[in-house]
């Protein structure tokens, strides 16, 4: 689902030519494009919809809002993290990483291993013992 979210403004640039910003979405910082907004300053709220800051908002509405969508977990559906979304809808039991992935063990975080029989099959592609 895609939504419009309040977030409050932290700091404003400009990125190729285009007025930028970091928006807090409770706790989450995001890049968002303020050309339909050229106006709004930092500490302003301003509802943002894919990336684009759409409309001012108050504090209030936008904390009232915001409190919402995280008692509805609306806020881990639209900024959490995909992979575990994904695991979490594929009936996954344990948070990435998995337990059982093969490089669970790997010596470095993110350092993957393949199996054992994949090893030996391409040791013997290539004609080592």
């Amino acid at each position: 689902m895609c939504l419009a979210v309040p977030g409050r403004v932290l700091d404003i640039g400009e990125k190729d030519g285009t007025r930028m910003a970091t928006v807090d979405f409770g706790g989450v910082h995001k890049e968002v494009c303020l050309e339909y907004l050229p106006d709004l300053q930092v500490g302003e709220y301003a509802i943002v919809h894919v990336g684009f800051a759409l409309q001012r908002l108050d504090e209030e509405s936008a904390r009232q809002t915001l409190a919402l969508f995280e008692e509805l977990g609306m806020l881990q559906e639209e900024f959490g993290d995909p992979w575990e979304q994904a695991a979490a809808q594929a009936g996954a039991d344990s948070p990435w990483p998995f337990a059982d992935a093969p490089c669970a063990d790997a010596p470095f975080a993110g350092e993957a291993t393949a199996p054992q029989h994949a090893q030996d099959q391409h040791a013997q592609e290539e004609g080592r013992p």
